[in-house]
């Protein structure tokens, strides 16, 4: 196939791109190049896709595939203006953020989701709605040409979320480190609570497979439910952590300003409440049974605690507790002075 990738630069885009080429595909990466470059034997094509002039040089090529992961709704309107008529199938990278409410738990496609975003551009406030404008966009120009992708939460190598590689490298530093806090991982007393991540090669390869099939329609590209619980024991084991897992009440937690899901000073992929019920846990039956194949989470695991190695254990992140907080906030779990300790595995 000849594949046009609006993107192909960042972390997904790449991935895809890679994938591709490597099963023998014809690829070409319009992007601008400030994320890096393309993988090996992938054209690249330097644009900017706010200017008009961006797509000046494929617009004249018969693509079979074009693959956009924009979240702009300006940038894949004008897109859908240039190619939609040159291009036999399409896929849009969207997001069940396009969702318009996280309470139902089992929510396939067919939910409500926000209006669109009239504007061309979006702050990342507005991410929903601008997703929800781009499926818009391509869904009024191609019809049943086109594939919407909703991903939840993506993990694996190449993260630069730093949300689901926290646990397994939160419990490499405590393995490594025994003699801090005893060597102690604190997480949410909600190890009931589902999570959806999906490994990005998965996801990838899935994405490659419908586009050489041509598969059409809207699915939600999201992982298997896994309990928490079973997410921080699979850390844990390819962490070789023994020390304890200190599990506090969610209610002291939020009352101490530790933030959940994402962001400082958080324990990521925790979301307490009824009104985040169904975020963790969609529907995945349509994907599952489009061919969406998903590796066991050992194996997730294992690789984002390869990539956090790499990364650096003890570097600043864009998610997670400080291990300054977190052994502050054991030391008020263990003298008395916070929540009582819900137990310690």
């Amino acid at each position: 196939m000849k594949v046009l990738i609006l993107g192909g630069t960042a972390w997904l885009g790449g991935v895809l791109a890679r994938i591709a080429a490597t099963r023998g595909h014809e690829v070409t990466c319009l992007a601008r190049g400030e994320s890096g470059n393309p993988p090996p034997g992938v054209r690249w094509v330097a644009a900017d896709r706010r200017v008009d002039s961006a797509y000046d040089d494929v617009r004249d090529t018969d693509w079979d595939e074009v693959l956009d992961v924009s979240w702009q709704p300006g940038m894949v309107r004008s897109a859908v203006l240039a190619l939609a008529d040159r291009a036999a199938h399409w896929t849009h990278m969207s997001s069940c953020s396009v969702s318009a409410s996280d309470d139902v738990p089992g929510a396939d496609e067919s939910a409500p989701v926000h209006p669109p975003l009239a504007a061309d551009e979006a702050g990342w406030s507005e991410y929903g709605p601008a997703k929800s404008a781009c499926e818009q966009a391509v869904g009024e120009a191609l019809g049943d040409r086109v594939l919407v992708a909703r991903a939840g939460l993506i993990g694996g190598r190449g993260d630069g979320s730093d949300r689901f590689g926290y646990w397994p490298a939160r419990f490499a530093w405590a393995a490594e480190h025994p003699a801090d806090a005893d060597g102690a991982v604190l997480a949410p007393a909600a190890l009931d609570q589902p999570t959806q991540t999906v490994h990005v090669d998965d996801l990838a390869e899935w994405l490659v497979d419908c586009a050489e099939c041509r598969v059409g329609g809207t699915y939600n590209a999201v992982g298997e439910q896994v309990p928490l619980g079973d997410v921080l024991a699979a850390a844990r084991a390819a962490a070789g952590h023994t020390g304890p897992l200190v599990t506090a009440d969610p209610e002291w937690l939020l009352a101490q300003g530790i933030d959940f899901w994402m962001g400082p000073e958080s324990l990521p992929l925790w979301l307490p409440g009824p009104e985040y019920a169904g975020h963790p846990a969609r529907s995945d039956a349509a994907a599952v049974a489009a061919g969406l194949r998903r590796r066991p989470v050992a194996d997730l695991v294992a690789d984002a605690l390869g990539w956090e190695r790499e990364l650096g254990l003890a570097r600043d992140r864009k998610a997670g507790l400080t291990r300054a907080r977190e052994r502050e906030l054991l030391g008020q779990l263990a003298d008395g002075t916070g929540a009582p300790e819900l137990s310690t595995g």
